[in-house]
């Protein structure tokens, strides 16, 4: 976007976030519009819409607003490049710590599905042997 703003209801489109969504992110901290209009319509930009992206995949699978928030500013740490081999450990650890809760939601998740697929083939089953006629096998 070469530094070009978005308004609120771009970033919305962007994001498949709705408006109130996004505003309740503001009011957490989550995300912070980089700029504000001369009319005082919120600015976002490219950075702020990936941010968003990072909190809208994680919420699916269960994380707090605090994980978010813990994640969100271990990634900004190590963004800026400015740390230590100490800072900068302790905040790859951090993602590591959050890439492996992720990958165990995401075989959780994986059973989830297959138990309710397994369970939605039982009730079509059950149809398809409710329409037939009394006494058909």
């Amino acid at each position: 976007m070469n530094g070009k703003h978005m308004r609120i209801g771009e970033v919305a489109t962007r994001t498949e976030l709705s408006l109130r969504t996004i505003r309740h992110y503001e009011e957490t901290g989550l995300v912070v519009p980089s700029a504000r209009s001369q009319g005082g319509f919120r600015l976002y930009t490219d950075a702020d819409v990936s941010r968003l992206m990072v909190i809208r995949r994680m919420k699916p699978m269960g994380f707090t607003l605090d994980e978010m928030r813990e994640l969100l500013a271990a990634t900004d740490r190590l963004d800026t490049g400015d740390l230590t081999d100490a800072e900068r450990e302790e905040c790859l650890a951090r993602v590591r710590g959050f890439e492996e809760a992720a990958r165990q939601r995401v075989a959780d998740l994986r059973t989830q599905l297959a138990r309710a697929e397994e369970f939605a083939g039982a009730l079509r089953e059950r149809l398809a042997h409710g329409d037939a006629p009394a006494g058909t096998p």
